[in-house]
């Protein structure tokens, strides 16, 4: 099932004087970083993953988990955390591999699927984040817009959108400034409206359906936490790969993780505090979040929502223009990175456009889709990981993922295995029940969890039949 590469094609080096320019378009696709364009140090990446996810989309989270899961806030408080945590912990290991090689995440994967075969989760991925998750924050900085100038929803996507491009145009050292400058206006926006929220919420009362929660919607509400935090996964190392190969390691997984874990268990819990206070009647989901604020407070969180919405949005449609670029076709000089960002971007603004009139169900089953896809992903990668870790030098993995001949097809059937087994059975949103969860629906939905198993044991027993590092 694999093939060990005979030689590798040459990289082409991105520009030699991008550096640590702010103001400059990077000129780097998928190729790995040369040490001398190293720079950066790992405690950046704390408001790089921090900024992103003090927003609405993560707000929501908590809000469904209380509102659409029955789950009462402390059950819900508990399944954020376990969720989130998970998911933080593959963040920081992943982000490691970025300083060690040099490439985009999406690169990494053809270890683990080949180079062929590496097109259908880089291809999934590049589709997941500028459409699917370039088109949900957009909604939701548009819908802010919308109600603190009272713009209406389409012009108010628009200009959302357009600063998003800008700052994924611009690139790499632009987008980690951005976040930076970010993370204290968003973090004391917030806070104070944590604060508020806290104090007028019902803490001891059940919100959703009455039930008084059940482990179906522990369940749902850990697997949407996961899907948030681990949807971030697929794009670890594309903001580590600039780093030195001399960072610490320790700090690279730690920053990240750390990042993900605070924000999103932070703001999760303020929407699912939100979520137990009555919301004006026909409020759009951002109104009703801020309906109970004093005006002054509900203005300022807006303008932090579309701030949030903008910095999660730049990362999504950056890495998406990386995942193009990892897909290894063979492009004109004029289709590089800066471009497929302009392309993503009006994929995702169409998808925004199209999911205005049902923004919250939309978002709801998009959160549990990611989960569905990337715990299979992360069970072949991460045991592929630690397989190469074992047996195969830096030097020849480098070789690996230049060699557009190199094959892995164990990859691509464990990660198909994982979700034709894991999806029919265990799914259970509302477009689609799975035939496990139906029958008992106190599974709630653990299709990312039985994915991962499935896609990890079947990858491991493919590597254990064919005889690891045979040559073909």
């Amino acid at each position: 099932m694999t093939t060990v590469p005979t030689s590798a094609p040459a990289p082409a080096a991105p520009a030699a004087d991008y550096g640590d320019k702010v103001i400059a378009v990077e000129t780097a696709g998928s190729d790995p970083i040369p040490l001398a364009e190293r720079h950066g140090h790992p405690r950046q990446l704390l408001w790089t993953w921090a900024s992103p996810n003090i927003e609405f989309a993560t707000v929501y989270i908590g809000v469904i988990s209380v509102l659409f899961f029955g789950l009462s806030f402390w059950q819900a408080a508990a399944a954020i955390v376990l969720g989130t945590a998970i998911g933080s912990l593959t963040q920081g290991l992943l982000s490691t591999d970025g300083p060690r090689f040099g490439v985009p995440q999406m690169v990494m994967g053809r270890l683990s699927f080949g180079f062929r075969g590496n097109v259908l989760p880089a291809g999934v991925n590049a589709l997941v984040a500028g459409v699917g998750w370039f088109a949900v924050n957009s909604v939701s900085a548009a819908f802010a817009l919308n109600t603190l100038t009272g713009l209406r929803p389409l012009p108010s996507l628009l200009l959302v959108v357009v600063a998003e491009m800008a700052i994924g145009f611009i690139g790499h050292n632009f987008v980690h400034v951005f976040e930076r400058y970010a993370l204290p206006l968003l973090a004391v926006v917030f806070v104070l409206a944590g604060i508020w929220t806290f104090d007028h919420a019902h803490l001891s009362a059940t919100a959703g359906d009455g039930s008084g929660g059940s482990l179906g919607g522990f369940l749902l509400a850990t697997s949407t936490a996961f899907g948030y935090a681990a949807g971030w996964n697929t794009y670890a190392s594309d903001y580590t790969r600039y780093l030195p190969r001399t960072a610490s390691r320790l700090k690279t997984a730690l920053f990240p993780g750390l990042g993900l874990f605070v924000s999103i268990s932070v703001v999760a819990l303020i929407g699912a505090a939100s979520a137990t206070i009555a919301a004006p009647k026909d409020a759009t989901p951002t109104a009703a979040f801020t309906g109970h604020l004093p005006g002054w407070l509900g203005d300022l969180t807006l303008i932090a929502i579309i701030l949030g919405g903008i910095s999660a949005n730049a990362l999504n449609i950056y890495s998406s223009s990386m995942s193009l670029t990892s897909l290894g076709l063979k492009l004109p000089r004029w289709l590089g990175r800066s471009t497929l960002v302009v392309i993503s971007g009006v994929a995702g603004t169409a998808a925004a456009w199209a999911s205005l009139s049902d923004a919250g169900h939309a978002y709801e089953a998009f959160l549990l889709v990611i989960a569905y896809w990337v715990g299979p992903w992360l069970g072949v990668v991460l045991l592929e990981r630690r397989l190469s870790a074992r047996t195969t030098p830096d030097e020849e993995l480098t070789q690996r993922m230049t060699d557009r001949g190199y094959a892995n097809w164990a990859g691509v059937i464990a990660l198909l295995a994982g979700v034709a087994v894991s999806v029919p059975l265990f799914s259970n949103q509302e477009q689609y029940v799975g035939w496990a969860a139906e029958r008992w629906s106190s599974l709630g939905d653990i299709t990312c969890l039985v994915g991962f198993a499935v896609s990890a044991v079947t990858y491991g027993a493919i590597k254990t039949l064919s005889g690891r590092g045979h040559r073909a």
